[in-house]
Parts: C-alpha cells; structure tokens; sequence
C-alpha cells in the first residue's frame, strides 16, 4: 500500500529563509517555461515545448544563475517542470472533452507553496529513528532540518515534499510496501447516512453530532475578512498592516481546516474500530454544491428572475463545512490499512424508500428529519431510514460477491 505522513518542520530562522528562496526560485522556474510555452506557440508558428525539451535546458539555467537555481536539486526542479507539463497534459484533455479548459496560469511567490524531491537521497535524505520526536529531514542548499515526527514512519520512503502553509513548515513523505495491520474481526455491518444537521446518522439509530468548525467561527472570520477589505486590493507595495491582516485571515482558516481534518480522522477510526463492513452513499458534492444558473426575464431584456441562489448558497456553504469527501477518503484508507471494507453505494432515493415495505415515493419524506412511509405508514427519523437502506444496498453487494 502507498501512505502518506505529514510531519511539522522546526527550521531555524535561517533555515526558514532557505526554504523561501527555495520556494520562490522554483516559482521563478514555473512561470519562466509557462512563459516559454506562450511565446513559442505565439510566435513560432503554434511550435509547443515539450516537457523534455525544458529539462535539456536545466543545465543551462542552473549556470545562467550560480548563486540562485545552481544550488538547489536538479530533480526538485525537473518535478516542477514535470508539474507544468501535467498541468497543460489536463488542459488539453479538458478542450477535448469539451470542458471548460482553465489554461495554466502564472504562480505568484506567495501560491507557490509545494517543492516536491521525486526520490529519497536525490537531493534529500529522510533522517529518522525509530520513536525519534526530533529527526531530520537533510535538504540540498539548506541543511538538516528538526522535524517534528509524532509517528512512527512504516514502509520505504518514496518521494519526500516540502510544503509551506501560512508561516509552518511541513515535509510530506511518501512511503510504498507499507503492510496492513488488520483490526480483530468484530462481526459488525453498518450504514451510515451523512448530512448536514448530523455530521452521520448510522443503521443502528445513532447520531453522530455536526460540529460546524465553520459557522462557529462565522463571525471572528467576517471581522478579520472586513478589515483586510478596507486595505485597497491593488497596489503596487502592500504595507506590513496589509500582510499582516491577510495572515489573520489564513491563519483563522487555517484553523478551521485543522479542526475539520482532526474531526474526520477521529471519527472514521472509531468507524473502522466498531465495523467490519460500513457502507456510505456514492455522493456527487461537486455537483450538489453547483451553484443556480440564472434564470433571464424574457419580458424585460437584461433583467433575471429569482432563482433560488442565496438559498442554495447557505446549503453549499454547510456541505462544504461538513466536508464530506474528505471524510469518506479518510475512512477508505483507514479501512485499507485495517483490513476492514468500505462499500460505496448508489444514492438515489435512499431516502425516499421504505425500509420496511420498499415502496419508494417523493412524499414519504415529510420533512427533512421526518419519514412517513404512505403505503405501510411506518413513522421513524428520516436519516434513519436512509441509514437502514444504505445497509441493505451494502448487503446486496456482499451477496453478489459471495
């Protein structure tokens, strides 16, 4: 199995300074061959530069520059070419698809964020013993870093990152053959209904509360977002008052993502700990987060009728706050690792049918947390019941495959 951990750094002040100029070089080195690409099919009779052609040229912009692109890894900054080349790769599938295609776009220093190292011991060394607090990550041009590691690391180390979110250092290590630990068996199947007024309700009745990391912090997030608005947005130097606004805010969402992260992991452990089998709605939130298309008055020519928009928006924002993908990727892995099994299942009209007679119908769903059955008029809560059914689409699964 492939896993991945993610350990904070502990760099010194000029460690931490490196690690900027790393990032920035690396940044320079994306938006210099983004820039290339333009210019050679503007201007060369639409000739495109290819990834390896880039790459033959390394040698060349590693001596144009000795104190700056010389001293970094040569194979850190073939994996930033590499990023470029697979950015325009889905770009190009997307105008064949039809889709809307999002050329690449140019990478400011501060969204520049991410320096990956393709091998451990190619111009990095992963540094660890085991139940060592205090390892080191080795890093070309910069040194042995301190790296907080709260975990044993299993497995062999791949490919190692360095990433870079709001003032913390992180490195994000890759890691292959990495053997499973297999939970004892409990005999346990389990459904389980997610939402946005409980975080899950399962097949056996029980709740799992919301935590709404998000709305509890709705009203420090809106004064931190209103004073950063009154700096004016383009200007040619922003002050140290601006910046230091702009990290208020990321650091406060920063904070939410944590917590949100923390909530998941814990609560799909207990999961995979009481379950052998846990079945989930196979849900589409990229599409149910979709926001209204507007909806033109044909009587009066540029104006457009209410289409539900503010609504809709309220909803998307406590889908995305519960932060359901996250949740069920973070339960699937947990299940690889545990020998346990996740089983995705169709979502369509699980709560809207019956879990005792199987009559399906749009009206059995009274309200959003009441369940009213009109054909054998059972009563019962309505994420109940979609619980009920997910468990029994599961079982279906397990019976094909026996």
């Amino acid at each position: 199995m492939l896993r991945a951990y993610k350990f904070l750094m502990r760099p010194t002040a000029r460690q931490a300074q490196a690690l900027a100029e790393m990032l920035g070089d690396h940044c320079s080195l994306y938006n210099g061959a983004l820039q290339e690409r333009r210019d050679a099919w503007r201007h060369s009779s639409k000739t495109s530069v290819t990834y390896g052609g880039r790459s033959a040229q390394l040698k060349e912009i590693r001596a144009f520059g000795p104190g700056r692109q010389g001293r970094w890894s040569f194979s850190s900054q073939q994996a930033t070419l590499r990023r470029l080349d697979k950015a325009f790769q889905a770009f190009f599938r997307r105008v064949k698809a039809g889709q809307t295609p999002g050329y690449p776009r140019f990478r400011g220093v501060g969204r520049f964020d991410t320096v990956i190292f393709p091998r451990d011991g190619d111009g990095c060394r992963w540094d660890s013993t085991p139940h060592d607090a205090q390892s080191r990550v080795r890093l070309q041009g910069i040194g042995h870093v301190r790296v907080h590691q709260h975990r044993a690391v299993r497995g062999r180390v791949k490919t190692i990152a360095v990433k870079r979110e709001g003032r913390r250092w992180y490195v994000v290590l890759t890691c292959d053959q990495v053997e499973a630990e297999p939970l004892p068996v409990t005999g346990s199947t389990v459904g389980i209904d997610v939402g946005t007024v409980h975080f899950f309700t399962d097949s056996n009745g029980n709740h799992e509360p919301n935590p709404r990391f998000l709305s509890k912090m709705a009203g420090e997030l809106a004064t931190a977002q209103q004073h950063l608005s009154t700096f004016p947005r383009r200007t040619k130097r922003r002050t140290s008052q601006h910046r230091a606004a702009a990290r208020k805010v990321a650091k406060l969402h920063a904070r939410i993502r944590r917590q949100r992260l923390d909530h998941h992991h814990k609560t799909a452990l207990a999961l995979v700990r009481a379950h052998d089998v846990i079945g989930y709605e196979e849900l589409n939130t990229a599409g149910m987060t979709r926001s209204p298309l507007p909806k033109p008055d044909s009587e009066q020519p540029g104006a457009f009728l209410p289409n539900g928009g503010a609504a809709k928006a309220g909803l998307n924002r406590s889908i995305l706050d519960v932060g359901w993908g996250q949740f069920l990727a973070i339960l699937a892995n947990k299940a690889e690792s545990a020998g346990r099994r996740v089983i995705a299942v169709d979502a369509r009209n699980t709560s809207r049918t019956c879990s005792e007679c199987g009559h399906v119908a749009r009206r059995n769903r009274v309200t959003q947390a009441r369940f009213e059955c009109v054909s054998c008029g059972l009563i019962a809560n309505a994420d109940h019941v979609g619980a009920l059914n997910v468990l029994s689409r599961a079982g279906l699964v397990l019976c094909a495959e026996a």
